[in-house]
């Protein structure tokens, strides 16, 4: 399985939604605090393309969007392959 990086701040309920869903998966994940961590912020831009809002989701080298992005997938039947590639 390819490892899951994720780009969060703990006043992000679409943060949260995006964790709970891939826990709810047990999908193990590496969480970055951009809050906690604000020197990460300017990778998470660079890695994302310019997308300064959290979360910022990847999966191995993809790089899957935000919450809204992670739920499309999983319900359009694409996150799991996406996953095992």
């Amino acid at each position: 399985m390819k490892p899951v990086e994720i780009y969060t701040s703990p006043l992000c309920g679409y943060c949260h939604a995006a964790k709970r869903l891939l826990t709810k998966k047990g999908i193990a994940f590496t969480e970055i605090d951009v809050l906690a961590n604000p020197d990460r912020k300017p990778e998470m831009i660079q890695r994302a393309n310019g997308r300064r809002t959290v979360p910022q989701i990847f999966i191995g080298e993809t790089h899957v969007g935000g919450c809204d992005d992670l739920f499309d997938l999983d319900m359009s039947g694409k996150l799991d392959p996406l996953l095992a590639a």
